[in-house]
């Protein structure tokens, strides 16, 4: 951009220049001085510095456009690529829940069917036992009633052979 002397210069540039322009026009003759030439290529040179100014400020106004879309781009994909994750370790947890309430399952089932084990084999131990002790007891008594049977016996024996 022009500072503001540059300007002012042009401006009084501008301004000799229609002056004496109307003094020669009011002659009649219009002859292109070297001031005229050269205020005709500052103007020129002027209107193309704005053109180059407002392209820049174009190209300043697209390429912050393009960043901005980029942005987006890059936020939406950052999103998407959250999303999927937080889906994917939802999966893996819901996968790794499952498959521990199977263990657990099959460890319950384990677990109760060594208990239905333990507990029929102790009740067989158990029923084992009372049938052995059963049987001893019928021993016993048999054994004593012989011996009580044999004792009345040789009792009655000796009471007859004194009772005779």
């Amino acid at each position: 951009m022009p500072s503001p002397e540059k300007r002012t210069k042009k401006l009084d540039l501008k301004e000799e220049a229609p002056s004496e322009a109307a003094g020669e026009t009011a002659a009649g003759e219009r002859p292109k001085s070297a001031l005229d030439e050269v205020m005709s290529q500052a103007e020129r040179a002027y209107a193309a510095y704005m053109d180059a100014e407002r392209q820049v400020a174009k190209a300043y106004h697209e390429n912050e456009t393009q960043v901005a879309k980029a942005y987006k781009r890059a936020e939406a994909q950052s999103h998407r690529s959250y999303e999927a994750t937080v889906a994917q370790v939802m999966k893996d947890r819901e996968q790794a829940m499952a498959k521990s309430a199977k263990t657990r399952e099959d460890l319950i089932q384990r677990a109760e069917e060594a208990y239905r084990v333990a507990v029929e084999a102790a009740t067989s131990a158990c029923d084992a036992a009372i049938a052995e002790a059963a049987r001893v007891r019928e021993e016993n008594v048999e054994k004593a009633w012989k011996v009580r049977d044999d004792t009345i016996e040789q009792a009655w024996q000796i009471y007859s052979k004194i009772a005779r």
